[in-house]
């Protein structure tokens, strides 16, 4: 058994509806820039032919605030690193002129511009009582995080700098 919805070839009002919504978009007055499609805002493009934004393909935040990221953290050992939500994790890490301090950091970047406010940096440190052995919370000063994050800015820089030069 099969059943469907009635088409009345005599209903005049729909099919005037639908040539009016036909006739009145014309194919040179769409605007491909602007629509969404399975590939995105503006659908797919071959060839270069968009302008670069320099906001860093297919992640998720700006892609010289990320590789600056990873270049400035480079000695601590990395916990999580998560290129479309833009965070980084490092681990615990000793620097060994100070074997009783371990440092932690935690980098956000926001958005896919690179700007100034678009990385973060937490940085948790601990030192180990002497006693018990055990690592206690320490909050560490404010202008390590902000030092970091001029690092940061100073080696994103550079590498938009070098991308746009070659």
């Amino acid at each position: 058994m099969l059943t469907s919805c009635a088409y009345d070839p005599d209903d005049k009002q729909e099919q005037a509806s639908d040539a009016e919504t036909d006739s009145n978009i014309a194919l040179e007055d769409l605007d491909y820039e602007k629509r969404d499609t399975i590939f995105g805002k503006g659908g797919l493009t071959l060839f270069g032919s968009k302008p670069e934004d320099n906001s860093g393909g297919a992640l998720g935040v700006n892609f010289y605030l990320w590789r600056a990221s990873l270049v400035t953290i480079s000695s601590m050992p990395l916990t999580s690193a998560d290129p479309f939500g833009g965070v980084i994790i490092t681990d615990w890490h000793t620097y060994p002129e100070a074997p009783s301090e371990r440092v932690k950091l935690t980098v956000y970047i926001f958005g896919k511009q690179l700007r100034a406010d678009g990385v973060l940096v937490r940085v948790f440190r601990q030192f180990q009582d002497d006693r018990t052995g055990k690592w206690k919370d320490n909050d560490p000063p404010n202008e390590i995080g902000v030092k970091i994050e001029d690092a940061i800015l100073m080696e994103a820089r550079q590498l938009r700098n070098q991308s746009v030069t070659n």
